[in-house]
């Protein structure tokens, strides 16, 4: 099996293998991205004949849910201003849009 990086991958560029198996893994600086990519193949034998070009489509979602963090004090003295932030909220595969904030307890 051949391994390259989700980086090496660009829209034309051949890449010659030997192997059966082409794995490519995704690099947090350069991952693949959400959406439709069309791979296509075609083999050589020993005799210098070549096959016909064979394309797989691949769809990838962004299936990962974010992960809400929520950073508040402890506590804070009567008529003090309260700052809650999400700041630290992530969403790996996509981009965080909206924050809904609900107040669910009160004394």
């Amino acid at each position: 099996m051949t391994t390259i990086k989700s980086k090496q991958l660009k829209v034309n560029k051949t890449i010659s293998t030997t192997d059966t198996s082409l794995n490519i893994e995704n690099d947090s600086a350069e991952p693949l991205v959400p959406g439709v990519y069309d791979f296509q193949l075609i083999v050589n034998d020993d005799s210098g004949n070549q096959s016909s070009p064979t394309i797989a489509r691949v769809i990838i979602v962004d299936d990962k849910k974010p992960t809400a963090v929520i950073d508040a004090p402890s506590r804070i003295g009567f008529a003090e201003d309260l700052l809650l932030s999400a700041q630290r909220s992530v969403d790996i595969g996509g981009k965080i849009v909206e924050y809904k904030w609900t107040l669910i307890k009160n004394p």
